[in-house]
């Protein structure tokens, strides 16, 4: 994923506290638990690998925007899949929940999870 989705992550938590979806302790617990995913622990390693928003993540993100009316984070997320990829082609699935992006990721090559 995108390193700049840990921002976007813990943001999404607290827009759903403002909203009033979950509580601010629950957006504290669920930032706490995405960071322990993200950077792991003494107990286990972390479970996200994260790619730098590069100049070559960003000029593919330009190219996919209008190739799949993305938006712009959505746009990164994916091209930071198909860089990882570019170096790794074990990189086959993508994880996200919305249509736009998913469908995107799937013409790109990708597996979308979840199905």
């Amino acid at each position: 994923m995108s390193a700049l989705a840990r921002v976007e992550v813990v943001a999404a938590f607290w827009r759903k506290a403002r909203g009033g979806e979950v509580g601010p302790g629950d957006a504290v617990t669920l930032a706490r638990v995405f960071e322990f995913d993200l950077w792991g622990g003494s107990v286990r390693p972390p479970r996200f690998a994260t790619v730098p928003a590069t100049t070559r993540v960003l000029d593919e993100a330009a190219r996919l925007v209008p190739a799949h009316g993305l938006r712009a984070y959505d746009a990164v997320q994916l091209a930071s899949a198909v860089t990882a990829r570019a170096v790794d082609p074990e990189v086959r699935d993508f994880a996200c929940f919305d249509a736009i992006l998913r469908h995107a990721a799937s013409a790109t090559g990708f597996t979308v999870i979840p199905p």
